[in-house]
C-alpha cells in the first residue's frame, strides 16, 4: 500500500480531477492523505455539481458519486496543513487542478511550491492535471533556478480549452474560466527547457474518458511523472500514476 499525497485549496478544486483518482487509488488499498493550506476541510467548486451553465459543464454522473463517498471519508476530513507536509512519508503527489478563483490560494502558496520542490527532488513519483501544473510551473528549485517542470515533458489544459470554454459563458458568469489573465498553457510554455517538451494531445471539447474506456483520454508519460490536460483524461491519469507505485 502507498501514501499518496494530494494537496487542495479550501474550496473550488475540481471535482472530478480530485474524486476520480482517490476512488482508483483507494480501491486499490492505497492511502490517500489531503493537505489545505491550514488544515480546513476543503470543497470543491459547486457549479460543477449543479452545473456551470443551464446545468450543463459540471462533473459527470459517476465522479459525482465518488465526491459524495469521498466526502465523507475520514482522510477527506482531517486534512494535514502545507508546512506539515513531510515529503519522506509520502510515496506519491499528486497536483490536481480547477479554475475557479479559490484554486488561486493553492497555486500562489509559497509553502506548498518549497514541498513540491522537495518532492520532485526526492526521486518519487508524481503528477498533475490541468491546473495542477501551475504548481509546478510556478515551482522554482532555489538550487538550480529552473522550474519543477524544467526539463520535463508535460501537456496541461490546453489554451483552445480555456478560451472556449471562456468565451461560451463570459457573456453569463465573465472571468469564471480565466483563473489568471494569462493562460495556464503559456505559463506552462513558458517554464519548459524546450519548446517541443510540451505535448498538447488531441483535439477535443467534449468526448472524456471514463472507467472503461480511453480512447477518448490522453497523459504524458516522462518517467516518474505523468501530466493530463483536464477532467476527461482524469481514469487514465489515475492508473498511469497508480503503476509508477508498483
Amino acid at each position: 500500500m502507498a501514501r499518496i499525497l494530494v494537496p487542495l485549496p479550501d474550496r473550488d478544486f475540481d471535482v472530478t480531477e480530485v474524486a476520480v483518482p482517490w476512488k482508483l487509488w483507494t480501491e486499490s488499498a492505497h492511502e490517500v492523505v489531503f493537505a489545505t493550506e491550514r488544515g480546513a476541510v476543503a470543497a470543491c467548486d459547486p457549479l460543477l455539481i449543479t452545473g456551470v451553465l443551464f446545468g450543463q459543464l459540471g462533473a459527470e454522473a459517476e465522479p459525482k458519486r465518488f465526491y459524495a463517498e469521498m466526502i465523507e471519508s475520514a482522510s477527506f476530513r482531517a486534512p494535514i496543513p502545507y508546512d506539515a507536509i513531510d515529503v519522506s512519508s509520502f510515496d506519491a503527489l499528486h497536483l490536481a487542478g480547477g479554475h475557479a478563483k479559490g484554486m488561486r490560494q493553492y497555486v500562489e502558496s509559497a509553502v506548498l511550491r518549497d514541498r513540491v520542490v522537495a518532492f520532485v527532488r526526492s526521486g518519487k513519483p508524481f503528477g498533475a492535471i490541468c491546473h495542477g501544473t501551475l504548481v509546478l510551473a510556478r515551482a522554482v528549485d532555489p538550487t538550480t533556478g529552473k522550474s519543477a517542470l524544467h526539463g520535463l515533458r508535460t501537456t496541461c489544459l490546453p489554451k483552445y480549452m480555456e478560451r472556449t470554454a471562456w468565451m461560451i459563458t463570459a457573456w453569463k458568469l465573465g472571468d469564471y474560466y480565466r483563473t489568471y489573465p494569462a493562460y495556464v498553457e503559456d505559463e506552462v510554455r513558458a517554464a519548459l527547457a524546450h519548446p517541443s517538451d510540451f505535448v498538447l494531445g488531441p483535439r477535443t471539447l467534449v468526448s472524456r474518458g471514463t472507467r472503461t474506456n480511453d480512447a477518448a483520454a490522453f497523459v504524458v508519460e516522462d518517467g516518474r511523472y505523468v501530466s493530463a490536460r483536464w477532467p476527461g483524461d482524469s481514469y487514465l491519469y489515475a492508473r498511469k500514476l497508480a503503476e509508477r507505485l508498483s
